[in-house]
């Protein structure tokens, strides 16, 4: 009989405490790390030479929105298949309980216009065999899949559930409705919710064009609730703001945290206009970490959630959204076969048409950035993140003599219709990227993975850490930039039994060759319920991933192995 069950060979270990590399085996046994040496002398029944690749923890991503996905899929690509072994969704207020059955249209509407997930795959896909939010996780506790998920209570989907109509309406939240709200909240954590997120920000609009029922609700509701979390439960409040009275949005956090002992994290992007009341010189971001650091002199957890590279929008044909998308002429080809379309496209006379025409009720993203032409960068092979000014559509329009909506037109017509544009929605200054990354009260988060699906592909920002501010920039070494998407999120969300390759510790195991390690230019892929399209992205250097010690993907593929599960609330470090 054979002493473990796997046994990973001649890796450098890079085991999450940001400690150096070392050469050496982990053995695992019953779903757990059991011996990391740097010889074992042991047998397994399986074993696997890492040739001198890093062997790291499964990585943990802390901002996604599977909530719908999760509940028809396996496998929750595009994060399992980038080595992310456990995601934590339900963020920024949308999900899909507690809910009743008149409500689940709002509720689908308010995630396909929040998090950009089609309705019709949304319809298609949700079982809805649940009602409140302990039925939800039950659901998904019996869904087997290939990572381990964890689940906020979101804001919005409460709000509707206790107030209807009104809730939707954005009416002020009366003490009963709270009171109610509270009671649902804490029937939440206690089946397992880590913690309530909401959404306060004008960005966020419901695919009927209203806000979220959540936007502007009273600073006063948000603190009432956050009395229903524990901080020694490990429970976290969420939320992403517009910080319009900054002061009073931060007091939320900061008041929760005093009176709970939760911890507080909110969406930390480089914004350029500063908030009432400050410095006007001073830039939002630096305002919000200088409140970070206040919070945490004071001994309250509040931090930050930072991505690797800018929020990158991707618009074109192939993709949900461009800045002809739903102009009347450009939708009355929509439904051709697509050789047709891009033939009817081409035409003069069309094409005449459409660039005299407006968008008809377009999503935010189109109304903010569809302009904006010295933002957006043609599409490259590989996709250049921080593209450099001097490519971006206007310039490239001006080189040639266009106008650059017109010079954008026809770009997206060539390789037969599939060009793309790239778009940082927030700031590629790799000055404010790093400081941002290397300040100790942020966490690298914000893939978003599970949303945005046919304009957003970040879920891999994660491996972008090692490939661009390790490999290239040499901003971080290794062992530091894994335990910055391994241990550091999963100890802030109290998931203390991940992240580390530790005796005791869940065997979510990375083999990876850092000599390989590149991301491949996301791609279309029509595998959605009802056969809606979406974004998924590849990465070369990747070549195993173990969750509890089962291997979920070689070089890529998926192996059939499904051990994930639901996590309900924190866990609990191994006993020593």
């Amino acid at each position: 009989m054979s002493d473990f069950d796997l046994i990973i060979r001649n890796g450098h270990i890079h085991d999450g405490s940001g400690s150096q590399s070392f050469h050496g085996d982990v053995a695992v046994k019953d779903g757990r790390i059991a011996v990391v040496a740097e010889k074992i002398d042991g047998s397994a029944a399986e074993e696997v030479d890492a040739g001198g690749k890093a062997v790291t923890p499964g990585f943990v991503d802390v901002h996604t929105h599977y909530d719908g996905q999760a509940s028809w899929d396996q496998h929750l690509t595009p994060s399992s298949n980038l080595g992310t072994t456990t995601v934590v969704m339900g963020n920024c207020g949308v999900g899909f309980a507690p809910c009743r059955p008149e409500d689940r249209d709002v509720l689908v509407q308010l995630m396909e216009g929040v998090e950009e997930i089609p309705g019709t795959a949304l319809a298609a896909g949700i079982p809805w065999n649940w009602e409140s939010f302990p039925e939800y996780m039950d659901a998904l506790d019996a869904k087997e899949r290939d990572i381990d998920v964890a689940v906020f209570l979101p804001h919005g989907p409460l709000r509707v559930y206790v107030m209807g109509e009104r809730g939707v309406n954005r009416e002020t939240a009366t003490p009963e409705d709270i009171e109610q709200m509270k009671v649902l909240l804490k029937e939440g954590v206690d089946a397992g919710a880590i913690g309530l997120s909401s959404s306060r920000t004008l960005v966020h609009l419901s695919s009927s064009g209203d806000h979220v029922p959540t936007f502007q609700a009273a600073a006063n509701e948000m603190k009432q609730l956050g009395e229903a979390l524990s901080g020694d439960k490990g429970q976290v409040m969420q939320f992403i703001s517009d910080f319009e009275n900054a002061e009073e949005e931060f007091s939320i956090l900061r008041d929760t945290s005093q009176k709970t002992g939760a911890k507080g994290t909110f969406t930390l992007v480089p914004i350029s206009s500063p908030s009432q009341g400050m410095n006007p010189n001073k830039q939002l971001w630096k305002e919000h970490l200088e409140r970070i650091e206040a919070a945490q002199a004071d001994g309250l957890d509040i931090r930050g959630q930072v991505i690797t590279r800018p929020i990158g929008i991707l618009m074109g044909h192939p993709a949900t959204m461009s800045p002809f998308y739903r102009r009347p002429t450009f939708l009355k080809y929509a439904d051709l076969p697509w050789d047709q379309r891009i033939a009817k496209l081409k035409e003069p006379e069309v094409k005449a048409q459409i660039l005299k025409e407006d968008n008809d009720n377009p999503h935010i993203f189109v109304q903010l950035l569809s302009k904006n032409f010295s933002a957006m960068y043609p599409m490259e092979e590989p996709i250049n993140y921080l593209p450099d000014s001097n490519n971006c559509v206007a310039a490239q329009a001006e080189q040639a003599g266009r106008e650059p909506l017109d010079w954008l037109y026809d770009y997206f017509l060539e390789n037969n219709g599939n060009n793309l544009i790239y778009i940082p929605a927030t700031s590629k200054s790799k000055p404010i990227i790093s400081e941002l990354l290397k300040h100790p009260y942020t966490v690298t988060a914000l893939g978003d993975g599970g949303a945005h699906v046919g304009s957003i592909c970040d879920t891999s920002a994660n491996i972008y850490l090692l490939t661009k501010w390790v490999k290239d920039e040499g901003l971080f070494d290794y062992a530091k930039a894994v335990r910055m998407i391994t241990r550091e999120p999963a100890e802030f969300f109290s998931l203390k039994d991940r992240g580390l390759l530790k005796p005791g510790m869940k065997a979510d195991i990375n083999i990876i060759d850092f000599d390989r390690l590149a991301l491949k230019t996301p791609h279309i892929v029509s595998d959605l319920p009802g056969g809606g399209n979406r974004f998924l992205q590849n990465a070369d250097g990747i070549e195993a991933t173990f969750v509890s010690g089962q291997m979920i993907y070689q070089k890529g593929e998926a192996t059939g192995a499904l051990p994930g599960k639901l996590l309900r609330g924190m866990q609990e470090a191994p006993a020593h």
